[in-house]
């Protein structure tokens, strides 16, 4: 598996940058703390392995015959993030609004978690478009190979957002007691939620 190296260290770049999983991962651990941001965590991790899995079955092929199903995934998934940005915005006094009510059940924020993943465009041009490129018949048989990129992705993202839950879920123990701290935190992760929806919107409408 040693041709899976370049594999990795594209993955690692790409996961790195923000983008709509790490936001959501964020904002679930500001707002629930730790168990929130886990949960997303997991969320996300899911729906990365969904996308390696509907890649190999030929998602692909589907979505250049029928681009609105694409799109459908996309809008959906960045008018949730839009929506989140928006409710944070317009927060006054807490941390995040979705605190001021009762936590979110953990399988609640997973489904969600793996919802933004799965209508993250991200994830989908890349499993779509980079995958197939390191599936090798002479390397030897193709499924162990695919399974070893999906370990490789989902080891990446536990490390990139795990460290995002953690340090966003400690940031909310710093803030708790500081109100003007909560709103400029709130109205800060608003702001990068709102562009995150606003990019993933304009890189659908490139690609169509």
């Amino acid at each position: 598996m040693s041709h899976l190296w370049p594999y990795a260290l594209l993955v690692a770049g790409i996961i790195v940058l923000p983008g709509m999983d790490m936001a959501f991962v964020a904002a679930s651990a500001l707002a629930d703390g730790r168990r929130g941001g886990l949960a997303a965590l997991a969320g996300i991790v899911t729906g990365g392995a969904l996308h390696m899995l509907l890649a190999l079955a030929g998602l692909g092929l589907l979505l250049q015959a029928w681009p609105a199903a694409f799109n459908t995934l996309l809008v959906g998934g960045a008018l949730y993030i839009g929506w989140m940005g928006w409710q944070l915005l317009r927060s006054r006094g807490a941390l995040l609004v979705l605190q001021a009510a009762a936590p979110r059940a953990p399988w609640r924020t997973f489904v969600q978690a793996t919802a933004t993943c799965l209508s993250n465009p991200k994830a989908a041009v890349f499993m779509l478009a980079v995958v197939p490129q390191f599936l090798r018949p002479e390397h030897g048989p193709l499924a162990p190979q695919a399974m070893a990129m999906a370990l490789i992705t989902a080891m990446t993202q536990l490390l990139v957002y795990g460290g995002v839950a953690l340090g966003a879920a400690g940031l909310r123990g710093r803030l708790a007691g500081s109100a003007t701290a909560q709103v400029a935190a709130a109205r800060a992760v608003g702001a990068l939620l709102l562009a995150t929806a606003a990019w993933a919107l304009l890189t659908g409408w490139r690609m169509a």
